[in-house]
């Protein structure tokens, strides 16, 4: 189901919006949040709460713009609540603890390649790690970016660019 089917169902009949809303959205916000937070609890909590927030102020969605954007905006804001509600910094380089976070799921430390992604994409800049992983993982515009990082999609892009170089630097670093 598309944003517009979802939003005028929501405004229809928000018990049934809201199913259509979780059935498209639940796993990408998860994931998006859980590359934030890193820790599988943490994206859990901070996924129930997004989607609550949803729920409450949905009635405040300003319908001229995106509602990926709006959704994820939520879900970015409630992500970065709980990494700093925990003062959560993630040094996973000799860090077994934090490389034991990943394990689950989220990283197959059997895939030198992807573990190695993981570190470098860790290792950037907040706003650069949002901007990367919107873009890389869920494919998403630069006006869209601009709007979930409160940003201009010029930043967006520039993030983007320093985001991929930066990356790209770590990987060839790390690479032996």
């Amino acid at each position: 189901m598309n944003d517009k089917n979802i939003v005028r169902l929501l405004g229809w009949n928000i018990q049934m919006g809201f199913r259509a809303l979780l059935k498209e959205y639940k796993e990408p916000i998860y994931w998006h949040i859980r590359r934030i937070t890193v820790d599988s609890e943490d994206a859990k909590d901070a996924t129930q709460e997004t989607f609550i927030r949803i729920f409450r102020s949905f009635s405040q969605y300003d319908r001229s713009r995106p509602f990926k954007a709006w959704l994820y905006r939520i879900a970015t804001n409630e992500a970065i609540r709980v990494v700093e509600k925990r003062h959560q910094t993630v040094d996973i380089e000799g860090n077994a603890e934090a490389m034991s976070m990943l394990a689950d799921e989220y990283v197959d430390f059997t895939d030198i390649e992807a573990t190695l992604l993981q570190k470098a994409i860790l290792s950037l800049p907040r706003k650069q790690q949002l901007t990367f992983n919107l873009r890389y993982y869920d494919e998403i515009s630069f006006d869209e970016i601009a709007q979930i990082t409160d940003s201009t999609p010029d930043s967006a892009k520039a993030n983007w660019h320093n985001a991929k170089v930066k990356v790209s630097k770590y990987l060839k670093e790390h690479n032996g």
